[in-house]
């Protein structure tokens, strides 16, 4: 099994930035790809961004390509989320996810790819 617990969330104005970090415990060796999701209300969770456990490899939605950038600490089993720019659209529950199979991107970015995730942290941006 694997623990992932998320921080980092808060209220910010649209433009401004903010750094999400999930910290992971357990059987973290068996892990593959981490990845951040997020869930407007009465919206389905999305793909946000993706980063294999070995390697430089990422992968991110369209939608914050350029803004947000991932990131991991295999030492300190901890992945990062930075967020630039943000606008009032990203604004969500950000949840933090982790699989041990690997695989392509467009595998890694479906929901059902992961079976371990975190509780999740509120984002809002403010207009």
């Amino acid at each position: 099994q694997v623990q992932l617990v998320e921080s980092g969330g808060g209220l910010v104005q649209a433009g401004g930035s903010l750094r999400l970090s999930c910290a992971a415990s357990g059987r973290t060796f068996s892990m593959s790809a981490m990845a951040w999701f997020r869930q407007a209300p009465g919206k389905e969770r999305d793909f946000v961004a993706a980063i294999r456990w070995s390697g430089d490899s990422t992968y991110y939605a369209s939608s914050v390509k350029g803004r947000f950038t991932i990131s991991r600490d295999n030492a300190k089993n901890t992945m990062s989320l930075q967020m630039n720019s943000l606008k009032p659209e990203d604004t969500a529950v950000y949840y933090c996810a982790a699989e041990s199979y690997g695989g392509r991107w467009s595998i890694l970015s479906t929901q059902s790819a992961y079976h371990y995730w975190g509780q999740g942290t509120q984002v809002t941006v403010s207009s």
